[in-house]
């Protein structure tokens, strides 16, 4: 598999060329999850300046790029939205942003998604921290020959959504009055969602909330020493659960609604010196 590695030094070398600050955190907004944040950054700039094939956005991924530059752990390199394997691209491609933070310098990796909860224990509307995942994707961006210098050919997956980070979040969240759960993600490759046999063979195999995205992006992270946190918003119930059928209009509706949440827990989480530590 094409690990786009030439590619990947030439949009780093673009990105310092351009004057844009290394960035020491990356952060990856989910399906209607692209927020606004009051903090001083560089401006917008389409994503695909730095991807070398083309792009082409989703409902609810705006596929921006932005560099925050608040006081803290500054610069953190903001991608407003995401690309999935299931608009065409390999894993490889999918992961191409968080490659791209990590050789900038990113040490830290924060994303959101919009899931589908199968667990009585995160409810639509609620937040959830995940805490490990399942990939059923049938995917997995480390096939192939990538670069030595990147990480381990056989890279460990103990402690990938990084306890201490969680730990943060879920302090930041309780000074605002956010409660966020926990739970383990399971990841589809989609576009279609769940049908309801799916959804029991999930809740069997342990999981709490189940998406398109994410699983992928961890793994290279983690593949190349990335620390990892993920918020989840339960933006419907799985499949077969409820009575009504699952559109992406009611996730990005979800979106909205957690907007607020989101923006006030990342105003705080995104200053806080302890993130990179």
């Amino acid at each position: 598999m094409q690990h786009w590695q030439e590619e990947l030094r030439a949009a780093a070398a673009a990105w310092r060329g351009g004057g844009w600050p290394a960035p020491k955190v990356a952060l990856i907004s989910g399906s209607g999850l692209a927020v606004d944040l009051d903090l001083p950054s560089t401006g917008r700039q389409p994503l695909q300046r730095f991807i070398p094939w083309p792009v082409h956005a989703i409902v609810g991924h705006p596929l921006e790029l932005e560099v925050l530059l608040p006081e803290g752990p500054a610069p953190i390199a903001y991608f407003r939205g995401r690309l999935h394997s299931y608009q065409g691209y390999t894993a490889a491609q999918t992961v191409f942003p968080v490659r791209l933070a990590a050789l900038l310098g990113a040490r830290v990796l924060l994303l959101t998604n919009a899931a589908g909860t199968v667990s009585d224990r995160v409810p639509p509307g609620g937040f959830a921290l995940v805490t490990d995942h399942l990939n059923l994707t049938g995917l997995n961006p480390l096939r192939g020959t990538p670069p030595e210098e990147w990480g381990p050919r056989f890279p460990d997956m103990v402690d990938a959504y990084d306890p201490r980070l969680r730990a943060l979040l879920h302090r930041h969240a309780a000074a605002i009055g956010l409660q966020l759960a926990e739970g383990v993600y399971g990841g589809l490759a989609g576009p279609t969602y769940e049908t309801p046999a799916e959804v029991r063979m999930m809740r069997t195999l342990g999981a709490d909330l189940v998406g398109m995205s994410t699983v992928l992006e961890v793994i290279a992270a983690r593949h190349m020493g990335v620390r990892c946190a993920c918020l989840s918003l339960a933006a419907n119930y799985g499949a077969g659960m409820v009575s009504e059928p699952l559109v992406h209009e009611d996730v990005l509706a979800a979106g909205q609604a957690a907007a607020a949440h989101l923006r006030r827990l990342f105003e705080r989480v995104l200053v806080d010196p302890a993130l990179t530590v």
